[in-house]
């Protein structure tokens, strides 16, 4: 039998997972490849995806972990990389998402090598799609994590079809922004190899660091949303998309 005490703490671990979340796989060229499974040891893990620790949320745009999570790490042995052509789809889908309010953003990365061995917050990343405001106001309207909750909660993306081929990684990011003031990032990484025949890569301000592409005083990061009842645009924060 739980004591109280330990009742309590299950009941308040158990709210936790409950309340956020993040990415728990992924459909690439038809193929799913499961998550990294978050709350677990790492050891003995094989995924695609980087180690990310807890369903909670980032909350300091300048903490050094928000490029893949906490903590971002290799998987060692068992980091896997899906194999996708240049041009093709992307679908991320999430746990049962909770937070209708805010933009959804992907990125990707060159790791000018092996990803496995890369440090995320070394890299330069570009943006390949993003959605805030749908429609309606900041504090009623529509926002893209609405529409990922209405799609299954699942995100869809291309990767751009002039890619150079190389090993990158693909970072999904929700921006929650219901709570006034206090932004919520959720991002999740994956390792890639990028195949084709383009020669494309982004350069100057396309390219972003992470800790670096966002701060406090941005337009789409610190706001009170629901003071923005008369307020129908909304800027999201980073870089423009680079479409290739």
């Amino acid at each position: 039998m739980f004591a109280p005490a330990a009742l309590t703490a299950l009941a308040l671990a158990v709210s936790q997972v409950a309340a956020h979340g993040g990415v728990l796989s992924y459909n690439i060229g038809g193929q799913t490849y499961q998550g990294f499974k978050a709350y677990n040891s790492p050891s003995g893990q094989s995924s695609i995806q980087r180690e990310w620790d807890t369903y909670n949320p980032i909350t300091d745009p300048t903490d050094s972990l928000l490029a893949c999570n906490h903590n971002g790490a290799s998987l060692g042995s068992g980091q896997l990389s899906a194999t996708v052509a240049a041009g093709s789809k992307v679908t991320a889908t999430w746990n049962d998402w909770p937070h209708a309010i805010g933009p959804v953003m992907v990125y990707m990365a060159s790791c000018g090598g092996a990803c496995t061995s890369a440090n995320p917050s070394s890299l330069s990343w570009f943006k390949i799609d993003e959605k805030g405001l749908i429609s309606g106001s900041v504090a009623n309207g529509t926002w893209a994590q609405g529409e990922l909750i209405a799609n299954g909660n699942t995100w869809t993306s291309t990767i751009p079809a002039s890619l150079a081929p190389g090993e990158y990684f693909i970072r999904h990011e929700l921006l929650s922004i219901h709570t006034s003031d206090q932004p919520q990032f959720y991002p999740e990484c994956a390792q890639l190899k990028v195949t084709g025949s383009g020669s494309a890569q982004p350069s100057g301000s396309y390219l972003v660091k992470f800790p670096g592409a966002y701060k406090m005083s941005d337009p789409g990061v610190g706001l009170d949303v629901y003071s923005e009842t008369n307020v129908y645009t909304y800027t999201i924060p980073g870089p423009a998309v680079w479409q290739g």
